[in-house]
Parts: structure tokens; C-alpha cells; sequence
């Protein structure tokens, strides 16, 4: 069944028009905001040096600018865009679904450690949204974990955050 099939009884939260109207003005302020700086840091070619710190930059942000006004001014122009839904009820609940568990699993980093807390993330993951069971989520988890281990802490030599289950384990 096609998405817009699914939500189509759901109330619509925002328009496509308002959206892309937001967007362009966010990124229209974002690439004034570098041309800004750039003009500080210096944007021109400099004799026996070459290109300035900002010169790159500030092109990439004249571009972008020039972009984002074409879509600013196609955005208010589109007025029958303001009758299609960006993003209904039950999508941005969908979303929320996703973006709650994973912000507790960045939370959950700094107390029990990325190893543990990825561990956690997989399995709850796959045994709400996959509707696997604990026989499964679990060795997947805890397999993703220590290979995550194996491949940074002793084949790269990079430490991450660890919590207190790796200090129990002398790590």
C-alpha cells in the first residue's frame, strides 16, 4: 500500500509549502552566514599565496544562497503545494517511534558505555519494530557489540566510551 494511501484519514501537522518555505529561508540564512565570514576571513586570490582561507567556501555559499532564494520564491509562489501534507499525524508519530529510542540510546552512552547501550538499542529495536524475539535480538545485539569492540578497541587502538560493566571486565 503507498504511504499517502495509509495516512490518508491522518490530519496533516504541515504543508509541503510551509516546509520548503522554512527550509529555504534556514538555508538562505546558513549560506549568508558563511559569506559573512568569509568576507572576514577573506575570499579573494592572494598573490604568491593563492586562494584565501575563505575562498572555497564562500562559492559553495554563493551557491547555495542562489538556490535557496530559487526555492524561496518558487515555495511562495506554489500556492497548491499548501494543500499536500509534508508530514501527517501518524508519520511524524512514526518518526517520533524512531528519534525517542534513539535519543535515549545517545543518553545511555555517557552512563553504561556505547558497547552496552548499542547492545540494548539492537535488541529492543529488533524485538519492538522487527517483532523478533529475545532468542534472536539477543545474540545479533550482543554479536554487533563485541564485534564493535574487537574492531575499535583492539584493531584500530581507538578507545570509546565505556560504562561500567567494561571497567568490571578490566577494560
Amino acid at each position: 500500500m503507498h504511504q499517502q494511501e495509509q495516512n490518508a484519514g491522518s490530519p496533516k501537522v504541515v504543508s509541503n509549502r510551509a516546509m520548503d518555505i522554512v527550509l529555504a529561508v534556514v538555508f538562505l540564512g546558513a549560506a549568508l552566514l558563511v559569506i559573512a565570514d568569509c568576507v572576514r576571513l577573506g575570499f579573494s586570490w592572494q598573490e604568491g599565496v593563492g586562494p584565501a582561507a575563505g575562498f572555497f567556501p564562500f562559492y559553495v555559499a554563493v551557491i547555495l544562497a542562489g538556490a535557496s532564494l530559487v526555492n524561496l520564491v518558487r515555495a511562495i509562489a506554489d500556492r497548491e503545494a499548501s494543500d499536500k501534507a509534508f508530514v501527517t499525524r501518524s508519520s511524524l508519530a512514526k518518526v517520533f517511534a524512531v528519534l525517542v529510542p534513539l535519543g535515549a540510546f545517545v543518553a545511555a552512552i555517557g552512563f553504561i558505555g556505547i558497547y552496552v547501550s548499542s547492545a540494548l538499542f539492537i535488541i529492543l529495536f529488533m524485538m519492538y519494530f522487527g517483532r523478533y524475539g529475545l532468542h534472536k535480538a539477543l545474540p545479533v545485539g550482543a554479536g554487533v557489540s563485541i564485534a564493535l569492540f574487537v574492531l575499535f578497541e583492539k584493531w584500530f587502538l581507538i578507545p570509546l566510551p565505556k560504562g561500567p560493566l567494561e571497567a568490571y571486565l578490566g577494560y
